[in-house]
């Protein structure tokens, strides 16, 4: 639990070290996790950045939001993307089957592995992803959004001790 709480720590401070308003900052968290979320890892950066200069966002925030799959989680979240993806499309993959075959792309990394996965898990992949980027990049906008806001409440309800003699 250490560990989990030092990345939350970090995620905080990242996200409360910006003297943006409040909407800027969730607006990039918020890219960040759609890309996150739709765009397939090593993708999302390129597409990130240029898109919270275009929409006015973070990008400190549309960087790391994008870290919701790493390389840790994306052994758990793109099985589960692609299952579901893949029951929205009515297909009978199960999970691990597909579990196996996204484990082979990402030990492999080649073009030909990416291949013989099929079209039908790259269109689960992306209906899942776009399923889970419609649920939760809203959530993080207006959680990251209220976050901030509480916080700078928080912080100007205090009264300012600096320079005062006790």
């Amino acid at each position: 639990m250490p560990w989990i709480r030092r990345q939350w720590q970090r995620l905080r401070e990242s996200m409360l070290r910006e003297k943006a308003s409040p909407e800027f900052i969730a607006r990039g968290w918020a890219i960040g996790m759609f890309y996150g979320c739709a765009i397939p890892f090593g993708f999302q950066l390129v597409l990130s950045i240029p898109t919270a200069i275009i929409l006015k966002g973070s990008k400190i925030g549309a960087t790391v939001g994008t870290f919701v799959t790493n390389h840790f989680s994306i052994f758990i979240i793109y099985p589960v993307q692609c299952w579901i993806g893949n029951r929205l499309l009515g297909g009978d993959l199960s999970y691990g089957a597909i579990s196996h075959a996204l484990r082979e792309v990402v030990r492999e990394q080649s073009w030909d592995a990416l291949v013989r996965i099929g079209e039908e898990l790259v269109a689960a992949f992306f209906v899942g992803g776009f399923l889970f980027a419609a649920i939760f990049t809203p959530l993080v906008y207006f959680g990251v959004r209220a976050f901030v806001r509480r916080h700078r409440a928080r912080k100007s309800a205090q009264p300012d001790l600096e320079g005062q003699d006790g």
